[in-house]
């Protein structure tokens, strides 16, 4: 690898790491503007297939499920597409931005194990054993204040557990992308085109305020959630697993929640309690030593 390939895959990895760590904060920012969660939902994936729909549609075939099949496609839209976006944003009403950074990211390598092991029997190393076991200690500390609904924290506890659903999500995700052979492409592709069918039960289900909110704030949902993290941060994070392989792609994890805490503070004026600085430290070093360690003995 030259010098060149291996700054350049450093630099994505950065770049991904501000990108998914600032997304919280934006999800957070959509909530206190008066944005609902089908507002964001609707503008994520109407974004995000407005700008993958005019280059997929001459590169996948068939279009838009490429080699997932139409069944496998429609499961993976069910399970990552508006669902999963109404429950993160929905998080987002309840608890700051930095519990959606700590606990989803913190729990999907602890859900992911734990489902490898029911479905095939594999059994994580010790050393990764030991930085999951790390990571759900720092939740545990980093959520004492939300689940016992302290005054600054007083419905944190539900924004928390929407979080840990969404790991759960994630991780089922993750395990079927990896058995079905799936592209990150065109996963992306297939849960955001399919997922366009279904906004309009999601507009007629849940409550809509675009209208009464600014166009400066619906544009930067547009383009941050859908644009951004939809498209963009997908091909960054692609590129670094291309450049620098996966193991080592995963290390730049970590950096989000320490994203999310910085601008949380300066954009929100959110600030996390002792408590939960202390629990962040440990997940972030559970983190570090999970993804550091074999996968298995």
């Amino acid at each position: 690898m030259s010098s060149h390939t291996r700054w350049f895959g450093i630099l994505c990895g950065l770049a991904t790491a501000l990108i998914w760590g600032v997304q919280s904060v934006v999800s957070r920012h959509a909530m206190l503007t008066g944005l609902s969660p089908a507002d964001v939902t609707i503008l994520r994936f109407v974004s995000a297939s407005a700008v993958l729909i005019p280059w997929a549609a001459t590169r996948i075939r068939p279009f838009p499920v490429g080699s997932l099949g139409w069944k496998r496609a429609w499961f993976m839209a069910l399970l990552i597409g508006p669902l999963y976006s109404l429950i993160l944003v929905g998080g987002a009403h309840f608890a700051p931005a930095l519990h959606s950074s700590i606990i989803s990211p913190g729990l999907i390598p602890v859900f992911t194990a734990l489902l490898v092991f029911l479905v095939t029997g594999e059994r994580a190393g010790r050393m990764r054993l030991a930085g999951l076991g790390i990571i759900v200690l720092g939740i545990a500390i980093f959520s004492r204040d939300a689940l016992m609904a302290t005054p600054s924290r007083p419905d944190a506890w539900i924004g928390d557990l929407l979080f840990v659903l969404i790991a759960a999500m994630w991780s089922v995700f993750g395990l079927l992308a990896r058995r079905w052979g799936a592209s990150s492409v065109e996963v992306t592709v297939a849960s955001c085109v399919l997922a366009l069918p279904l906004l309009g039960l999601v507009a007629l289900a849940l409550p809509v305020h675009m209208a009464q909110v600014p166009l400066a704030e619906v544009l930067l949902q547009a383009l941050y959630q859908g644009v951004l993290v939809g498209v963009v941060a997908l091909y960054l994070y692609a590129r670094t697993v291309a450049m620098l392989g996966a193991a080592k792609a995963t290390l730049f994890l970590p950096l989000v929640p320490v994203v999310t805490a910085a601008c949380s503070a300066l954009l929100l004026a959110e600030y996390p309690s002792p408590t939960e600085i202390a629990g962040m430290a440990v997940v972030i070093a559970g983190m570090v030593l999970a993804f550091r360690s074999p996968s298995a003995n």
